[in-house]
């Protein structure tokens, strides 16, 4: 095991290559050992130089929606009738305090995704 920090692209794909090669090794074995050191160590290099952004609040909307396979209508009654959904879904109103409160406690949408900015669609 020669496991060394990770600081460059070319060290990054060595380690991707080491790791695929010792995947499957098993727990508590040599090889077991260096691939969870090394997928700690490819993991840490990945969210400094690969960070994946949240979503803003209307694509974290409509990402949970399509794992709970909702449709639009759905969310009647969660924030508003029928042209309020649409407005909010279509960018053209902002979420208010109420409607993050409901979509928290009935999407499971985390309040700290809901209540960043986003822009609305400067059509309307």
């Amino acid at each position: 095991m020669n496991l060394k920090p990770i600081k460059s692209e070319i060290d990054y794909r060595n380690a991707l290559g080491r790791l695929e090669i010792i995947f499957d090794a098993p727990i508590d074995t040599k090889e077991g050992d260096e691939a969870e050191i090394l997928s700690l160590l490819i993991e840490n290099y990945e969210n400094i130089h690969y960070p994946i952004e949240a979503p803003d609040p209307i694509e974290a909307i409509k990402i949970r929606m399509e794992e709970l396979n909702m449709r639009q209508k759905d969310l009647i009654g969660i924030i508003g009738g029928k042209s309020r959904v649409s407005e909010i879904l279509n960018r053209k109103k902002r979420l208010t305090v109420d409607m993050i409160r409901d979509l928290e406690r009935k999407l499971q949408i985390s309040a700290s995704v809901l209540i960043n900015e986003y822009e609305l669609d400067s059509k309307a």
